[in-house]
């Protein structure tokens, strides 16, 4: 039976930290869904489709990978995949009180998928999809916190009057 993990995030938009967990899993599964999902708490700069699109282009060198959007609860994908495994990446211990939640509350929903946390490298640890946007924003250089691709990205959003 194939190890299949279910790596989900709003990825507003993906980092160099986002790629870390992301590649790292598709070393340790057989197929690793990643999952966009629309959080209700946050208001993107990208539309769902965007980050979708933006994931597969600089994920698409890892076979194993496969990008979609979701709506819903997370166990419920999960389940949509016969996936037994989540995972979830951590910069720093301000991090683990939310993912505790997080992972308490799905446990209640199925306790048979395990949620397995993974620590980001360190040269990421600081690194935010927020603080991306705020760099971005005021033109700062972004080229070494994600791919050009999404560099690109940024700055059409931000600068397209320049």
């Amino acid at each position: 039976m194939a190890s299949v993990a279910v790596c989900p995030g709003s990825f507003d938009p993906v980092t160099f930290g986002h790629l870390d967990i992301i590649k790292r899993a598709s070393k340790v599964f057989d197929k690793v869904y990643v999952c966009v999902l629309n959080n209700s708490s946050k208001k993107p700069l990208f539309t769902v489709d965007e980050r979708v699109d933006m994931i597969k282009q600089v994920t698409k060198e890892f076979g194993n990978v496969e990008v979609e959007e979701f709506h819903g609860l997370l166990i419920d994908y999960a389940h949509s995949k016969n996936a037994r495994s989540i995972v979830r990446g951590l910069r720093a211990v301000s991090d683990f009180e939310y993912e505790m939640q997080i992972t308490s509350m799905n446990r209640v929903l199925d306790e048979s998928i395990e949620t397995l946390f993974m620590m980001t490298n360190n040269q990421y640890s600081f690194l935010s999809s927020s603080i991306v946007k705020e760099v971005a924003k005021y033109n700062g250089s972004v080229s070494e916190l994600v791919p050009p691709t999404v560099e690109q990205a940024l700055k059409k959003k931000f600068h397209t009057n320049n």
